[in-house]
């Protein structure tokens, strides 16, 4: 799908009030990554590493070789193995923060502290919980990787060193921007897109330059139609911007 279908798609799909309504059939975040084990059976490949992994004691574990991955902190303060590094997590591509703090639930201070409640404000809101156990937002990395990605906003940053041994993936933890393989922003570009477009959610006007480049450098890859395909006979709908 080129640029300008993806903006005729927004469009057509706004005139017809295709919007997300609430569910019973929703996935809870929990069940979601239960799901997405099985979608990515055969293809088990880190996202932003590009490492493959496999199931060992019924963990997923990534092969470090395999990318050449070093972890950025091997060693916990404590002397003991980083277990983030060792293992596979399932990342929102879109954060739930992001997702999240445009949610009355979000803002909301119910303990009366002055602070914002958060996720766990939002823990009973059925859109929170449909856009949080979304498979279309939810890919495998290494939990180093999703750890050090946080809520942090993507960019490109030239000049960044590669703290994880030989993956593209940069992270400027003091302007909190990270910089993701080319193989995968067109893939983010299409995720951030379908999250904005389902949800009513806002996109920056710099967000949105960025990806509509991004989507059109990196065009949807078999894999990414293999995925939507079997997301959408798990959930009831895929990424648009995908078919």
């Amino acid at each position: 799908m080129n640029i300008k279908s993806v903006f005729v798609l927004v469009a057509c799909m706004q005139s017809v009030g295709v919007f997300f309504s609430g569910t019973s059939e929703a996935l809870t975040f929990r069940k979601a990554k239960k799901e997405a084990v099985k979608i990515y059976k055969g293809h088990e490949v880190a996202f932003y590493s590009g490492c493959s992994y496999s199931y060992k004691e019924k963990k997923l574990v990534p092969n470090a070789a395999s990318c050449g991955y070093t972890p950025r902190n091997p060693i916990t303060k404590k002397g003991k193995i980083n277990p983030r590094t060792v293992r596979i997590e399932w990342e929102h591509v879109m954060p739930a923060w992001v997702f999240g703090h445009q949610r009355k639930c979000w803002q909301q201070d119910l303990n009366g502290d002055g602070t914002k409640d958060g996720r766990k404000g939002c823990k009973n809101d059925p859109v929170f919980a449909q856009m949080e156990g979304d498979l279309n937002n939810l890919v495998p990395a290494i939990g180093e990787l999703n750890g050090d990605r946080s809520n942090y906003s993507f960019s490109m940053l030239p000049g960044e060193p590669r703290v994880y041994g030989k993956p593209d993936f940069e992270v400027d933890f003091k302007h909190r921007k990270v910089e993701p393989r080319k193989e995968v922003r067109g893939d983010i570009a299409r995720i951030y897109f379908y999250m904005a477009d389902r949800y009513k959610l806002r996109l920056s006007k710099q967000d949105k330059q960025l990806f509509t480049a991004w989507a059109k450098q990196d065009p949807v890859s078999d894999w990414e139609r293999e995925k939507n395909s079997a997301v959408m006979k798990v959930q009831g709908n895929g990424n648009p911007f995908i078919e």
